[in-house]
């Protein structure tokens, strides 16, 4: 998952600390493709937006005028997807004979947002009463991922008992669970993208429709779960039509783009050369800014007049986190509510609910991520290139992002383990660095250690694991072994890619224009970062906790505004003082204030030059 930027002066290392060397920043300029460089000026790009395309992109699947120009035309069509034809003929059906349909979703923005293409296509566009439909998303703490045994529970629970379930951003790996309701008589359509167990799609499944599949012949793995439900939805549509239950002219599911683009951002799948992403995120992003739904009015108003229009970055750090806290600290439902609601006023109740966890969310998290930091540095000087941190007292519902923190830190792949609700389990979330592919590394943990890791699933970036408190030491050595195997001899430490430098008469506000006809950008098409030296005009520290450092720097030719973020701990020295010249990397931004404009440097990291 995306995190806000985190200096390395919020890592605490003394002078004569050995690991002061090893946990040093390195800002390294992003290698060029020449070729698609080349191809990307003879399309006509600028030589600084060819730059940023080919610093991104290696081997690009899509043609260039998907990347640079996304359009909805890049979109495959569903029946591309294996299972996907016989999964909307049984949601058809279901429509047609007025059976009650179970929705079970992840209880994450892309299971929340799953949910509401869903329901709200059922319910809007086929006419599905609303008591006919059941929504299911498990507790984070008390259920825990996917379609669980106490979701399965409530399901058979329910009366009346629906007869079909579709599942949205789960389901792969729950073939027993899956089995208990085949049992009972219930159809499960799951939909997923999440790779699958290596013994394939769960049996019990009425319809598995998932890309990672290896058996499906989707031209693009990378879609987000929400992506995939409105997939099939879109195909059931079709179907409607052709037999009759719905006109020719029923409105098309293309306004639901909107929750998928959050879904899509949120979930932090690639945006580098997928043409869907790109063209889900691009669309989505002009029909939020419409502010047709009271959710995003009430978002708009929340972060005031100067946020809109909203951009990738907006979904990212202000829209996904606040319903992400939910799912964390309490049940999702309401952020599931303040996605559906119909009137401002109702939305504004929920963002406040949203808002508080979000708030909660974050003092959790901060005392979390000491801990764990001061655990990690015992960890680093006995040489670990994996860190996994045990924090018996630590909430599960942060420790995704407690991981991130780790990673963005010290370069390395991270687990964040806490207890689980059987006193007898950990339960952990991991997040990796480039070229190193976590599920992977689970798989040949499990391999090695099975008694160890009883439960796991993900993608190469991010995962979920169980593991048994006994078994802790073992897993540790397990998957230590299996990131050896993947890196090799490659050596491992925090990490700048910068888009190299810019000439002093390109820090104006033009050149934001230059890279935002570029967006959207996100995980695997970041955002462009750069690099340069500056001398410290100006330096206060800002903030309510007076831990940013709003800065002018002398950029040769002209003054230009900065501001770090976090930049010291509180009780700290400032890290740079008037007079000094810093070499930094740093992102460029609008200053959005009353109304007006300026450009303003994002730094990410600063040090002070040496002689």
């Amino acid at each position: 998952m995306p995190v806000q930027p985190f200096s390395i002066w919020s890592i605490v290392v003394s002078a004569s600390d050995p690991l002061k060397t090893l946990l040093n920043k390195r800002i390294i300029q992003r290698p060029c493709h020449e070729g698609l460089y080349q191809e990307a000026l003879d399309a006509g790009l600028t030589e600084l937006q060819a730059r940023i395309l080919a610093g991104r992109l290696k081997d690009p699947r899509a043609p260039m005028s998907a990347l640079i120009a996304p359009a909805l035309r890049y979109i495959e069509h569903p029946e591309k997807l294996c299972d996907a034809t016989r999964g909307a003929e049984r949601i058809a059906r279901a429509v047609i004979d007025g059976e009650h349909i179970g929705i079970i979703t992840d209880y994450d923005v892309d299971g929340i947002t799953s949910h509401v293409v869903i329901l709200r296509t059922l319910n809007e566009l086929f006419g599905v009463p609303r008591d006919h439909l059941h929504s299911l998303i498990g507790h984070r703490i008390n259920d825990g991922y996917g379609i669980s045994s106490a979701l399965v529970d409530k399901t058979l629970a329910l009366a009346p008992r629906p007869s079909l379930i579709i599942s949205a951003d789960c389901g792969s790996s729950d073939e027993p669970r899956l089995a208990r309701l085949k049992e009972a008589g219930i159809d499960v359509v799951v939909t997923d993208h999440h790779a699958l167990p290596v013994e394939g799609p769960p049996s019990s499944a009425f319809a598995v429709i998932n890309p990672s599949r290896a058996d499906c012949d989707y031209p693009d793995a990378t879609i987000a779960g929400c992506m995939v439900c409105w997939l099939l939805m879109s195909l059931t549509r079709s179907h409607l039509i052709e037999a009759g239950r719905l006109d020719a002219d029923t409105p098309k599911l293309s306004p639901w783009l909107s929750y998928v683009a959050l879904g899509t951002v949120a979930d932090c799948v690639s945006l580098g050369d997928s043409a869907i992403n790109r063209a889900v995120v691009t669309l989505g992003l002009r029909l939020i800014n419409r502010m047709d739904a009271p959710c995003w009015r009430m978002m708009a108003e929340r972060l005031g007049p100067d946020s809109t229009p909203f951009d990738a970055e907006t979904l990212a750090f202000q829209m996904g986190p606040r319903i992400n806290a939910r799912s964390r600290l309490d049940d999702p439902y309401a952020a599931l509510h303040f996605m559906l609601a119909e009137n401002d006023a109702s939305a504004r109740r929920y963002l406040g609910v949203l808002d508080d966890d979000n708030q909660s969310r974050k003092a959790i998290e901060a005392d979390m991520a000491e801990q764990a930091r001061a655990m990690a540095h015992q960890q680093l000087e006995a040489g670990a290139r994996v860190l996994v941190v045990h924090l018996p007292e630590g909430h599960p519902g942060v420790q995704g992002i407690v991981a991130s923190r780790l990673v963005q830190a010290f370069g390395r792949p991270a687990v964040i383990l806490t207890q689980s609700p059987d006193p007898a389990m950990l339960t952990g979330s991991g997040r990796s660095v480039e070229g190193v592919h976590l599920r992977d590394a689970l798989q040949r943990a499990f391999e090695l250690a099975p008694d160890a890791l009883p439960r796991f699933g993900g993608h190469s970036g991010a995962a979920g694991v169980g593991v048994p408190i006994d078994q802790l030491s073992a897993f540790r050595q397990a998957l230590t072994t299996a990131i050896d195997e993947q890196l090799g001899s490659r050596e491992l430490y925090p990490l700048i890619l910068s888009d190299g430098t810019l000439r002093g008469d390109q820090l104006e506000l033009s050149i934001l224009d230059e890279l935002e006809a570029l967006a959207p950008y996100g995980r695997e098409f970041e955002a462009p970062l750069f690099e340069g030296c500056f001398v410290v005009d100006q330096a206060r520290l800002v903030g309510s906790e007076g831990n940013h450092l709003m800065m002018t720097l002398d950029a040769g030719s002209q003054m230009v505004r900065a501001i770090w973020f976090r930049a010291v701990m509180p009780g700290e020295n400032m890290p740079v003082a008037a007079g000094e010249e810093i070499r930094c990397a740093f992102r460029l931004s609008r200053n959005r204030y009353r109304g007006r404009e300026s450009l303003q440097l994002m730094i990410e990291h600063a040090e002070q030059t040496t002689v």
